[in-house]
């Protein structure tokens, strides 16, 4: 039996922040990992000026690629949008192992499937036992689903499915493109540039909404490949095998804490009200989820914020047409098959 103070079931970003906060304020943990890293994880890839702050990473000593966008061209309703807030892009593949080998933490390659209360603490797979457990695997995550399913339904209107392709590709368009609600999707589609040749595409739609109206994420990726090719932002010939995943926008987040469990990132459904943004909650949360084990204290999400944008129209239009409107659906709250 392995026994430790605090594990993490999950190495992304909120789980290796986790770690890396609990380690500089002394206390052990270890990270449980299905996969092993450096692991393909799919994602856009796009990290604000928030995230590097509260990472305290040194980007010019950052050793992958890391590309700087000072435009970000959002598309909404037809209508264009010029941000130019700095914003970047990272390859999660490389950002991840990265995270992961800072936080100085042990990572176990390890599938968690049964989770046991003890007298002090928990118990994993009868090999594992800690006195504080914090569930970081996502959407999918096995502490959410044996500790908090009941106690914390996700809403799910506010379920997004997802396709997406990250593959070497040397684009033309260095700026980072975000179309939203084009050709009726509830949802957004992505161009995100990656320095030295990458490129991520990908559509998200809200999945209530489309079943609701037979609408087909795959018949929106579809038109999004179509669309990219007319604008010239793709070969025509370039072949395309997305992927797809899904995972939650910011709900009101009833219960992250219980007992001695908590939840950090996709795994307590985090993503952003308006852009979607699930980086730089997962990070924050993993952060003051460390520090509430570390003092004993509160662990409270309200410093997370649920936008990513500042207040005014295009956060209203966003969040209205992302999320406030399905939320008020009779089935937004009902336990989610986890």
């Amino acid at each position: 039996m392995i026994k430790t103070n605090v594990i993490i079931v999950g190495g992304g970003p909120a789980g290796s922040s986790c770690a890396w906060q609990l380690r500089r304020r002394g206390v052990d943990c270890l990270i449980l990992d299905k996969a092993v890293f450096p692991r393909p994880k799919l994602c856009a890839g796009w990290i604000t000026p928030e995230v590097v702050a509260d990472l305290e990473m040194d980007i010019a000593a950052y050793p992958h690629r890391f590309l700087t966008f000072e435009v970000t061209r959002a598309h909404l309703f037809g209508i264009g949008l010029t941000m130019r807030s700095p914003q970047h892009s990272i390859r999660r593949i490389e950002l991840d192992h990265w995270l992961l080998e800072r936080s100085g933490a042990e990572v176990i390659t390890h599938q968690v499937k049964r989770i046991e209360r003890t007298p002090n603490g928990y118990r994993i797979d009868d090999r594992f036992e800690c006195a504080a457990l914090v569930g970081a695997g996502g959407t999918a995550c096995p502490v959410y689903r044996s500790l908090f399913r009941e106690i914390n339904p996700r809403a799910r209107a506010l379920q997004v499915a997802a396709l997406e392709q990250e593959l070497p590709f040397t684009w033309q368009d260095r700026d980072c493109h975000l179309w939203f609600f084009e050709k009726g999707l509830p949802g957004y589609s992505w161009y995100v540039p990656k320095q030295d040749g990458y490129l991520n595409l990908g559509v998200g739609g809200m999945t209530q909404r489309m079943q609701d109206t037979g609408a087909s994420i795959h018949r929106h990726w579809e038109h999004f490949v179509t669309s990219l090719r007319r604008r010239k932002l793709i070969d025509a010939g370039l072949a395309l095998e997305p992927r797809g995943y899904s995972y939650y926008l910011r709900d009101g987040v009833e219960k992250i804490r219980h007992e001695n469990a908590f939840l950090v990132g996709d795994a307590a459904g985090l993503a952003t009200r308006d852009m979607a943004e699930g980086i730089g909650p997962a990070i924050r949360s993993g952060i003051l989820a460390a520090n509430a084990i570390a003092d004993g204290g509160e662990y409270s999400l309200e410093s997370v914020s649920p936008y990513s944008l500042g207040a005014g129209l295009p956060r209203r239009a966003l969040e209205y047409g992302l999320s406030r409107r399905w939320a008020a659906s009779p089935a937004a709250k009902v336990h989610d098959p986890g």
